[in-house]
């Protein structure tokens, strides 16, 4: 039983950090994105208003949803 345990701390810890990786790579990828367009359109920070955040928040939690759903298939 404690080999079990073992298994599912192994697959566990692993799927988390590569979730975590790839969440840092598309995090970066996004933000030197958005400093690229920034930079060719107006040459500053990007203005960002409220509703556009909270767009881009929404639409964040809906992927994220989505791709924690795909967990429950079985």
């Amino acid at each position: 039983m404690q080999e079990e345990t073992q298994q599912q701390m192994n697959w566990r810890t692993k799927f988390i950090l590569i979730g975590g990786i790839l969440g840092a790579v598309v995090g970066s990828a996004t933000a030197y994105l958005m400093a690229r367009t920034a930079e060719e359109n107006q040459s500053g920070p990007p203005a960002i208003s409220t509703s556009d955040a909270v767009k881009a928040a929404v639409a964040v939690i809906g992927t994220v949803r989505g791709i924690a759903a795909l967990g429950d298939r079985k």
